[in-house]
């Protein structure tokens, strides 16, 4: 495990990584999910891939990688390019879980790896909808406390940066930016997805005109348990 300061808008941002395979000459870049950290993608993927160079990532904000700062999902992936840039490691194959799967979407590499991405607007349920205005009508307060008792638990504990960067990409129209994709690109989804669900994968699906779609047994995190059959698809698919 290693890290490296990396300037970005005048800025700086610690970013903590590992590389496994470091003599591999093709590299595949792992990024997390919002909320998560590099180690479960190594979790998962760590085993397999064997003559791939993994680059495994904290993004800012998460695991070892501290910001306070608001970033949007832009800003996450030209600090990744950044990084990348500064360590000489070409952009071969990118393969993002939920929020990373927009940052790896817009890194533009040669394969696009998606595992339940996000990017698509899920309807929010009439709950959430009355829990919003009530935030609303009682934001003038100013009291953490009460912020506390209505934002979802993926933002409960942030520091004001990283709250108003989630309030962000959470709303964030993404279609266009899919459709833009003109790589090989691959879909992986788990079937019992609530958090990005599988109707949403096939909508980015037919967003990206050369993609395949693959679903299996699981929720949001399938693919902890699937993700030797998922390297087996890489290795095929992004030579």
């Amino acid at each position: 495990m290693a890290s490296r300061l990396c300037k970005y808008k005048n800025l700086e941002f610690e970013i903590s990584y590992e590389i496994l395979n470091p003599k591999a000459t093709k590299n595949i870049i792992f990024l997390h999910g919002w909320g998560s950290n590099k180690e479960i993608m190594k979790q998962a993927f760590g085993r397999y891939l064997k003559d791939f160079r993994h680059i495994y990532i904290d993004m800012p904000g998460f695991g070892k990688s501290f910001n306070d700062k608001f970033l949007t999902t832009q800003d996450y992936a030209n600090i990744i390019k950044i990084f990348l840039d500064e360590l000489n490691y070409k952009i071969d194959i990118v393969a993002g879980h939920s929020f990373g799967g927009k940052v790896a979407t817009l890194l533009n590499p040669k394969c696009l790896v998606l595992l339940s991405s996000a990017g698509i607007l899920i309807p929010k349920p009439l709950l959430i909808k009355i829990k919003i205005a009530l935030f609303k009508a009682l934001k003038f307060l100013h009291l953490k406390k009460i912020r506390d008792l209505f934002i979802s638990d993926d933002a409960k504990g942030m520091n004001q940066g990283m709250y108003e960067t989630f309030k962000y990409v959470v709303n964030e129209e993404f279609e266009e930016n899919f459709k833009k994709v003109t790589s090989k690109a691959l879909l992986f989804w788990g079937k019992n997805d609530t958090a990005t669900p599988l109707w949403s994968g096939k909508k980015i699906n037919s967003l990206i005109k050369n993609s395949s779609f693959f679903s299996f047994e699981g929720d949001h995190y399938f693919f902890l348990k699937h993700s030797k059959a998922i390297s087996e698809e890489i290795e095929k698919n992004c030579k």
